[in-house]
């Protein structure tokens, strides 16, 4: 499987879960076996666009990416860039802009023509989307942090560790859902460092360390399935991406609550029980640690079938595209995306721009590999 096929799968499989998992988020259970028989398995487009909608996951999950793409650029040009996270907060607050203007304001008041750096926009082909400009229910939290982060940028506040500058005690899944691309990328030789900058994109927004340990634990997950030992099978990622973060943040008070959690996910995906019985025991996903032990759950006890996965992601009464969304990036980089069913690649908004992005950042992570030969 080739590398590029890989970063597909991932980016558009968690489109696709976040996709079919957003047209439930806010329906109970009843409603949704009611409405859906077997639950929602397939998307269900919208009526205006003809296209499965997606939502701020996906769409913080892109600008995530291209914070990579802006960090790698530099790295190959000039020789020398910032940490990703430092990117990641500046393409964050470009989002926070789709949030706020419309397309029309946006494109009058910034230059798209510019890659980077234009007029304090520096996610400037994203911006120039205009289907990017929707509120698809996005995270207050994400809201209220992103303000924050963009005062400290007008003040010129030097923030080096987003860790350790908390400006709340959130820790909702808005941090962990959004960092997969943040392991797309060979920065670095270690899965340590991986690891802690999955951490750090994710504390941007949510300061409770249940709100970006998660998002280690995502980022370490990627990165060992792009660039790690071929011949470990998906649970040994896992754990391996479990203890890299357990041991990095050994001394934290809430560690041992996350790798409980994930050690509950594995043990769930072995036994013979309904899946939504074990999901109920892992939670319903509005925080970091449950939304990742869902995904964890349902890549592991699927690992071969990402249709079943997918739709097990996101049947439940809980942050259904979130669930799916990190559930889709995870086994979507596993399988692949040529492995993935024709269902989820059709109608699905932005499909393209997603694909031209992973091709982006599959040509950079080759460059990236090649300076270090």
């Amino acid at each position: 499987m080739t590398l590029q096929d890989r970063i597909r799968g991932s980016l558009i499989g968690g489109a696709a879960g976040d996709a079919l998992g957003y047209t439930v988020e806010f329906m109970g259970e009843r409603a949704i076996f009611r409405e859906y028989e077997g639950g929602i398995q397939a998307y269900e487009p919208s009526p205006l666009t003809g296209l499965a909608v997606i939502s701020d996951d996906t769409q913080m999950t892109l600008f995530t990416a291209y914070a990579m793409l802006i960090k790698a650029d530099r790295q190959l040009n000039r020789g020398i860039a910032a940490a990703p996270r430092c990117y990641a907060n500046l393409t964050y607050q470009d989002w926070l802009l789709t949030q706020e203007l419309r397309y029309k304001e946006a494109a009058a008041k910034y230059d798209f023509s510019r890659p980077d750096d234009t007029d304090g926009v520096v996610s400037a082909p994203l911006m120039k989307l205009p289907a990017l400009y929707a509120r698809r229910a996005p995270g207050l939290t994400c809201l209220s942090a992103l303000e924050k982060r963009r005062r400290q940028r007008i003040g010129n506040a030097a923030v080096n560790s987003f860790i350790a500058d908390k400006v709340n005690n959130s820790k909702g899944c808005g941090g962990v859902m959004r960092v997969a691309p943040v392991g797309m990328l060979p920065f670095y030789d270690s899965a340590e460092k991986v690891a802690i900058e999955g951490a750090e994109c994710a504390a941007i927004t949510h300061s409770h360390s249940l709100g970006y340990l998660p998002g280690a634990v995502l980022a370490e997950i990627i990165y060992r399935i792009l660039f790690g030992d071929p011949s470990a099978s998906l649970r040994d990622i896992v754990e391996q991406a479990r203890d890299t973060t357990a041991r990095i943040f050994a001394d934290d008070e809430h560690i041992d609550a996350l790798t409980g959690i994930i050690n509950e996910a594995i043990a769930l995906s072995d036994n013979n029980e309904r899946d939504l019985v074990n999901i109920h025991q892992l939670g319903e996903g509005w925080v970091g640690e449950e939304a990742l032990a869902i995904a964890l759950y349902s890549c592991l006890k699927y690992p071969d079938d990402f249709s079943q996965a997918l739709i097990v992601s996101v049947n439940h009464k809980g942050d259904s595209d979130s669930t799916g969304a990190i559930a889709g990036n995870i086994l979507g980089a596993w399988i692949g995306y040529e492995a993935m069913e024709a269902k989820w690649k059709e109608k699905l908004e932005l499909s393209d721009e997603i694909l031209e992005i992973a091709d982006l950042l599959c040509e950079k992570a080759n460059e990236l590999r090649g300076s270090k030969e």
